[in-house]
């Protein structure tokens, strides 16, 4: 049989004016910006006007540890929207915007796939409404503000070999990871060690999306910590005097973004940081702005629960006070075996030895859910064709042990139809209610204990073990007041562990933090586990040798 592409799907739908898209949600004319036909952005300011509004419930979507074999997160948090809808709830989905680096490197976009896609799928894919340049330029404006302070006098005392800042642009480049810049004689700057983060690791798009309003966002950028002086005092943008002139150039960026999905349901698609490097949520604008609009806001946060749950918990949710009603943990058959030891070939076949082995990296998610942060959760199966019946009995089995229901998800293939089943089992949950929300750990707690308390309940480690620079740094950084900031862990998407081939449920083993920084704007500290790449690189082919676009206009290979 022969299937649409994405794009080919995207291209034929028929897309509603936003225009009437902002209607149906309420947003008068006054309150938005057009960017074309089918892209708006809504004032943050209308949230003011809102406060008094019961919110809607929260409904996160998360996963299993990624797989090559693929898990469809994105698509079952779209398709969920569209089916919520489809029984009669006012729904609203809140994702991440697409980064330019994987789009143009690995295969796959942040729009979803199928029929349960957000559109226009190109704008989203590509350069949207400007957000990741408006936050790539207050990035670089901050660098040039450094670099020049040093070049004109110094007045504070920086030491050039402990700025911590670094530039950023929005591409996979592995050859700006380490630069030499300043070069070429005295008129050209101080010469030093430099590199580029991709803007997605950058930490204003961390300060953007964790801002609740634009004097929040001054203050976080006031915050930022871009190297160290001579005598180790710490150098902040606020004494660079840069906080006011990038936050004009992120006014607009802040405006939460408009679209809809392929039957209409509303999107706000905006933010993007790294989920492996950052905390891997969208805005808490969007979020906020959501929930006062819908009954049922359909959000999700980066690949696995281990990293994604977590950081959207105990980060977003703590610094913003919101509180999710459900959980959806999304996996595949495929993903299962692959965490059990199967070929990519064998993936197809039937093997219920092999899927079993591959159970507990779910079940532990499952477990995470329910028992550590006390949240209602269903597993939603994204089927695939070669799924058996015997292999998804066999995973409703096992889930139902662990105080999880399974629902089968056809949204790739059946848009809001092929959810329905999940969205009514959300419901359920949703209006069963009965959790005992927690976080991993307390505020009051230290560094260390934090760091030990996410390895220990959410990893299942048995410890970790601190590089003597991690824990000289947690001392500095505790001695400069940051010790009451919730921890961003800096691991391996692919594995409960810090090595990215250790897959299923490993036991007995320890994570190795080499070092800390603290993100002083954004509000947190990131342990640096393995070796985690701030600015990737393109793969050996990239997506980017099959992208075209005709005479039209018209753009095709993008997914």
């Amino acid at each position: 049989m022969q299937y649409k592409s994405d794009i080919e799907i995207a291209q034929s739908s028929e897309m509603m004016p936003i225009e009437e898209v902002a209607a149906k949600l309420g947003i008068e004319k006054k309150d938005f910006e057009l960017y074309g036909n089918f892209k708006a952005k809504v004032n943050y300011n209308v949230l003011d006007t809102m406060k008094d509004r019961e919110d809607g419930k929260l409904i996160l979507v998360t996963a299993i540890n990624p797989t090559p074999a693929g898990e469809g997160k994105t698509t079952t948090t779209v398709g969920l929207g569209d089916a919520l809808q489809k029984i009669g709830k006012n729904t609203i989905i809140a994702l991440r915007e697409p980064s330019l680096g994987p789009v143009f490197g690995v295969k796959g976009g942040a729009a979803g796939g199928g029929y349960a896609q957000v559109v226009p799928m190109e704008d989203i894919n590509l350069h949207f409404t400007g957000d990741m340049h408006a936050i790539g330029a207050a990035n670089n404006l901050l660098a040039a503000m450094l670099d020049n302070h040093i070049y004109q006098g110094n007045q504070l005392g920086i030491d050039p070999r402990r700025i911590t800042w670094k530039r950023c642009m929005d591409m996979n480049d592995r050859q700006l990871r380490f630069i030499t810049d300043g070069l070429g004689g005295k008129a050209n700057g101080t010469p030093r060690e430099d590199g580029f983060d991709i803007t997605v690791a950058s930490e204003v798009m961390a300060i953007l999306c964790l801002s609740k309003d634009l004097d929040h966002l001054k203050e976080k950028l006031k915050n930022i910590i871009v190297g160290y002086t001579y005598d180790d005092k710490p150098v902040t943008a606020g004494q660079l005097k840069a906080e006011g002139a990038m936050a004009a150039l992120l006014k607009d960026a802040l405006k939460p973004n408009l679209v809809q999905t392929l039957e209409h349901t509303p999107a706000f698609i905006h933010g993007g940081p790294f989920a492996n490097i950052a905390h891997g949520c969208n805005s808490i604008m969007a979020t906020r702005l959501a929930l006062k609009l819908a009954d049922y806001v359909v959000t999700e946060a980066g690949f696995g629960a281990d990293l994604g749950a977590e950081k959207f918990i105990d980060i977003k949710c703590r610094i913003a006070g919101l509180r999710p009603s459900a959980v959806v943990i999304v996996a595949t058959v495929r993903a299962l075996k692959h965490h059990g030891g199967a070929a990519k070939a064998e993936l197809g076949v039937e093997n219920l030895t092999v899927l079993e082995k591959g159970l507990p990296n779910l079940l532990k998610h499952i477990e995470n859910i329910t028992t550590k942060f006390g949240l209602p959760a269903v597993v939603a199966i994204n089927r695939f064709p070669t799924d058996t019946e015997n292999e998804l009995k066999l995973i409703e089995d096992k889930c139902k042990e662990y105080g999880a229901n399974v629902a089968l998800s056809e949204v790739w293939a059946k848009g809001g139809e092929g959810g329905e089943r999940l969205a009514r089992e959300v419901v359920r949950l949703v209006e069963e209610g009965g959790s005992k929300f927690s976080f991993s750990y307390e505020a009051e707690a230290s560094i260390k204990e934090k760091i030990e308390a996410i390895v220990s309940r959410i990893y299942g480690g048995d410890g970790v073990d601190f590089a003597p620079a991690a824990l000289k740094e947690i001392e500095r950084l505790e001695a400069l007041g940051f010790g009451n900031l919730p921890i961003c862990m800096a691991k391996t998407q692919y594995s409960l562990t810090d090595d990215p081939k250790k897959l299923g449920r490993p036991a007995g083993f320890r994570v190795a933090v080499r070092n800390v920084k603290v993100s002083a704007g954004a509000g947190f500290i990131v342990a640096l586990t393995g070796e985690i790449m701030t600015m990737p690189g393109l793969p050996k082919v990239p997506s980017a040798e099959s992208i075209d676009v005709d005479s039209t206009g018209r753009i095709s290979g993008l997914f």
